[in-house]
């Protein structure tokens, strides 16, 4: 235990110098500043600035960082990460309040660029020919980023891939990498169609309303939370929610990341909707970029309605109403336009 605590002792001190130095040596002078803990790397306040240094998973640090900063009582923040700062610059342009975005090079700091969203990427032919397969054993077909994948109420169950060495294409079945290893080893015997039907019914068995506790039932909620939106989005005044690609590949399938998707509503205008579960306070970023993809300008979805003269339409956010905590309110506030937080059903 001790070790461990001197370990982390450690790391937070180093991290602490490695700010301070970047900081000092970027502005040329010596800091009367004041360290402040930031869990996921180091932060000081300099007169009325901020300076904090994302460096654990950066590209989900922006809002943790604005809203530590914000908490400060200062006039702006300066965001340092070594890397996905292009992802960080992006979202901190629909920030009204000063947010700079800096890429750490050795002992430089360089105005990080932002980069634009990812064009669409359509899946091969041979992959989408394995979309039936999917739907016929009782998974639903969920294309991102190129990928294709069956999902059961959120879940991912299946992913086409190809082969590592004979290039062909095949349906891997399981959870996540290492289930699908995992999966195909014990089960290598069992032909596709049956091992697939036989996971959708144990998900469908421990995803549904009143399911005693599981792994299955805890894994991916936000999803979980999208789907049933999307069964019956009535409750937030919708008549239809579709599952949008995330602005961004998924890291892991089973990290807890929002996700979105496009509605609409009887009059014809539309929304951006995501889904997020638990307290998470890059989820205001997050949105902003679901809105850009939807506005359409940068490959976003076609044909999505634009709702005002910015070309974008509304966007929620919807979340337990004991996960949308006033730090989250007060990032929303923080964007040129902001978002509307919505308690889930």
């Amino acid at each position: 235990m001790s070790e461990t605590t001197d370990e982390s002792t450690r790391r937070t001190r180093f991290r602490s110098l490695k700010l301070r130095a970047l900081v000092r040596e970027h502005l040329g002078r010596d800091l009367v500043a004041v360290d402040g803990v930031f869990p996921r790397g180091a932060a000081l306040v300099d007169g009325e600035e901020a300076w904090v240094l994302v460096e654990d998973e950066p590209e989900r640090g922006l809002g943790p960082a604005v809203a530590w900063a914000h908490r400060q009582g200062v006039r702006g923040v300066h965001v340092l990460a070594e890397r996905s700062t292009g992802v960080l610059a992006r979202r901190a342009v629909a920030f009204a309040w000063p947010v700079n975005v800096w890429h750490v090079e050795q002992r430089r700091l360089l105005p990080a660029v932002a980069e634009p969203l990812l064009p669409p990427s359509e899946p091969s032919p041979g992959h989408l020919a394995l979309v039936p397969v999917i739907e016929a054993c009782g998974a639903v077909p969920v294309v991102e980023h190129g990928v294709v994948t069956g999902e059961v109420r959120g879940l991912e169950v299946c992913r086409v891939v190809d082969d590592p060495v004979t290039g062909a294409v095949r349906l891997d079945v399981g959870v996540g990498a290492h289930d699908r290893e995992a999966f195909a080893l014990i089960h290598g015997d069992v032909p596709t169609i049956d091992a697939l039907r036989g996971v959708v019914d144990a998900v469908l068995e421990h995803r549904r309303p009143g399911a005693v506790n599981h792994p299955l039932s805890r894994l991916v909620p936000e999803r979980l939370l999208r789907w049933s939106l999307a069964a019956d989005p009535s409750p937030l005044g919708l008549t239809a929610l579709t599952p949008a690609p995330p602005p961004t590949p998924r890291p892991n399938v089973k990290d807890r990341v929002p996700c979105s998707a496009w509605a609409s509503r009887d009059d014809g205008t539309t929304a951006v909707v995501v889904c997020s579960v638990g307290v998470d306070l890059d989820v205001i970023p997050y949105a902003t970029d679901a809105r850009l993809a939807a506005s359409g300008e940068e490959g976003g979805a076609p044909g999505v309605a634009r709702e005002d003269e910015a070309g974008e339409p509304e966007t929620l956010v919807v979340a337990p109403g004991r996960d949308l905590v006033p730090i989250t309110g007060e990032l929303a506030n923080l964007l040129h336009r902001s978002v509307r937080l919505v308690p889930a059903p």
